[in-house]
């Protein structure tokens, strides 16, 4: 190898290594703003906290994000990435539009009780201040967001297609779509009040398995 394409390479390498050691840094942040986060809240935690946790200055932290808020997206997005991965299991698992509606339904639930911070996370996703400006990670999460509707969109079309939904009950997927995450996200918080008398019903699974039966049945052929 020449010299000048020995350089190029090396130079190519170093470049590699000090953008992985970056995202590994960045990484390391938002694993100790989760800790602070979901052990005190978005609003009482601090950049300083977040900082001590993560064994690193607070002016590093401004190196990688510009502020809280940045941090928060971040977290944001490792949240939708989990649910995504989810349904995109359960969407590969279901034979048909409905049992692919099905299986996201309770893929939903689970995700709610296995990752419940990454839920509440997400719930809050819709009123979290919008950055004034520019913010790739706000682009990445509602990317993201996209993809998860998507999913719920193409399950209800596969449904119109093999014929286990009626398209007559399901005229426009994208609002029907909306209407069963809203549906069942409303449900599952129901779950987790804690005003809830347990004298309503048997137990939470019970109520979710009757949520997404009657939702189901509104859209079976």
């Amino acid at each position: 190898m020449v010299p000048q394409e020995q350089s190029g390479r090396m130079v190519m390498m170093n470049a590699a290594r000090r953008k992985r050691e970056k995202e590994v840094r960045a990484e390391n942040i938002l694993d100790a703003a989760e800790q602070v986060f979901f052990g005190k809240g978005f609003a009482r935690t601090s950049m300083e906290e977040i900082a001590l946790h993560a064994g690193a200055s607070r002016a590093l932290l401004y190196v990688y994000f510009k502020d809280k808020a940045a941090i928060m997206r971040g977290i944001m997005l490792r949240a939708a990435q989990a649910l995504l991965l989810r349904l995109q299991a359960a969407f590969a698992a279901g034979d048909s539009g409905l049992a692919q509606l099905e299986g996201f339904g309770w893929a939903y639930y689970r995700f709610s009780l296995e990752q419940s911070d990454y839920f509440d996370v997400l719930t809050n996703l819709n009123t979290f201040p919008l950055p004034d400006e520019p913010c790739p990670l706000f682009e990445e999460v509602r990317k993201c967001s996209e993809q998860l509707n998507l999913l719920l969109v193409t399950a209800l079309e596969n449904g119109i297609q093999d014929g286990s939904l009626c398209r007559q009950r399901v005229a426009d997927p994208v609002l029907t779509a909306n209407f069963l995450e809203g549906a069942l996200h409303g449900v599952i918080m129901q779950t987790r009040s804690a005003s809830i008398d347990e004298c309503q019903y048997p137990d939470d699974a019970t109520l979710i398995r009757y949520t997404i039966g009657m939702l189901l049945h509104s859209l079976r052929n």
